[in-house]
């Protein structure tokens, strides 16, 4: 029974974290384009702020710790796809880094990279994601 509610949480947790990788880059657009110093940039501040505090942060943490009870649970610590799955939710843990880095930058007023690189950012968690549910659906190895 104890495996069926974590691999619930696990799954609610990660649509989350998902969710919030999505949106992250997007907001940093909206914030780039906006006007250095103008209300519009203090709200993209706040909106970015609010997202990695009340959604970002707290799901990576759920994940983890349940995606690792999980794993234990049902013995996989050993398996190839495991760890192949470990590898790319690292690479999406670093992204997550990244992007909470850069929300600092821009409330710095730091505008470095462009709208068109933030865009193509954006597409770290969808590849990351298919990724990672080819190697838990099919197992590969």
């Amino acid at each position: 029974m104890l495996y069926f509610w974590l691999k619930s949480a696990h799954i609610i947790f990660v649509i989350f974290w998902m969710a919030g990788l999505f949106m992250i880059p997007r907001f940093f657009v909206y914030h780039q384009e906006s006007l250095e110093g103008s209300d519009e940039a203090a709200k993209w501040v706040e909106r970015e702020a609010k997202l990695i505090k009340i959604i970002l942060n707290p799901s990576i943490i759920v994940v983890w710790v349940v995606g690792l009870l999980l794993a234990w649970q049902i013995g996989s610590l050993a398996d190839g796809w495991f760890h192949a799955k470990l590898l790319f939710v690292l690479v999406l843990s670093a992204y997550h880094g990244w992007a909470v880095g850069y929300a600092r930058k821009l409330a710095r007023g730091e505008r470095k990279l462009t709208g068109k690189q933030l865009r193509l950012f954006n597409e770290v968690p969808g590849i990351g994601a298919a990724v990672i549910v080819i190697l838990v659906v099919a197992k590969p190895f």
